[in-house]
């Protein structure tokens, strides 16, 4: 496996990672285009792709502008390889490099995304659009994860 910066020539293999998923689905593909991930991969923040098989089979997308995760996917025919928790950690070094802004993300209530979260060490402060719940890291409790 190899995991690298994301580049717009990526994008279609991060629409179909995305589009594979069996939890947090999109209820409309069309909601995430191919403009909208070249945005947040280049002005926005950045994305990181993990390849295996000779194709990418993961992502994760950092936003300085909200100060969130954007994405972070793995296609269902690579889980529970530690391809998330690696996408996961390389994201938040690179945030925290840039940024000591408290990062959120949100995700759908009992999913394994939601446990991954927890078990990452995420803080659940509420909720966030349709009913899914929102997870802090504060900069300070990633250096002490990370020390």
């Amino acid at each position: 496996m190899l995991i690298r910066e994301a580049h717009i020539s990526d994008i279609p293999s991060i629409q179909i990672v995305r589009n594979a998923v069996k939890e947090n689905m999109l209820s409309d593909p069309a909601l995430v285009t191919d403009q909208d991930c070249e945005l947040f991969i280049t002005l926005r923040g950045k994305g990181w792709v993990c390849i295996a098989d000779d194709q990418i089979v993961g992502f994760s997308i950092a936003d300085l502008v909200e100060n969130n995760v954007w994405a972070l996917f793995v296609h269902p025919d690579y889980d529970k390889r530690g391809i998330g928790k690696q996408l996961h950690d390389i994201m938040l070094k690179w945030y925290f490099s840039q940024s000591t802004a408290t990062i959120w993300l949100g995700t759908a209530p009992g999913t394994r995304a939601a446990s991954f979260y927890r078990k990452a060490g995420w803080t659940e402060v509420g909720t966030h659009g349709n009913g899914e719940i929102k997870f802090e890291m504060p900069f300070e409790k990633w250096e002490q994860i990370n020390a």
